[in-house]
């Protein structure tokens, strides 16, 4: 019989723990033996002879040392996303990204007469069908059709 054991029980009740937290005096285990109600086990608790052992917690080491890494660069390739290809840049996204430039392009071309209406709106469908992957793919396209960017 593990010497002590209601008195564990009973230190874990009051002290509001689990039976594994609750430390026993060594030394006062005699003591500790002869306490058979609550009120010995607080009186005990008191004196310090039985204590509740602090609870473990998760440590923040390796999360400071990754932090440190990303912090250099390192740690960010593509062993280390999660999610599709579409998860850490959205489709729609993209897709704002690549027409806002073209469509800038292609207005500010309009306003300053270097393109006519009618270049302008053909050059506008064939971006919004997503023709052009980028706005030099759109300039090269402009010099091989002939047309003039005065």
């Amino acid at each position: 019989m593990q010497k002590g054991k209601a008195q564990r029980r009973m230190a874990a009740e009051l002290l509001k723990c689990g039976i594994n937290r609750v430390w026993l005096d060594k030394d006062n285990m005699e003591k500790i033996a002869t306490a058979i109600t609550r009120d010995d086990i607080r009186r005990l608790i008191e004196k310090g002879f039985i204590k509740a052992r602090q609870k473990k917690g998760t440590g923040r080491y390796q999360a400071r040392r990754t932090a440190e890494k990303k912090r250099k660069g390192r740690v960010r390739g593509a062993g280390s996303k999660k999610g599709g290809k579409n998860s850490i840049v959205p489709k729609k996204r993209k897709w704002i990204n690549t027409i806002r430039p073209l469509r800038r392009y292609l207005q500010a071309l309009r306003q300053n007469k270097k393109i006519n209406r009618r270049t302008y709106r053909k050059l506008y469908t064939l971006s919004s069908g997503g023709f052009f992957r980028n706005k030099p793919h759109l300039k090269r396209y402009m010099e091989k059709e002939g047309i003039e960017v005065k």
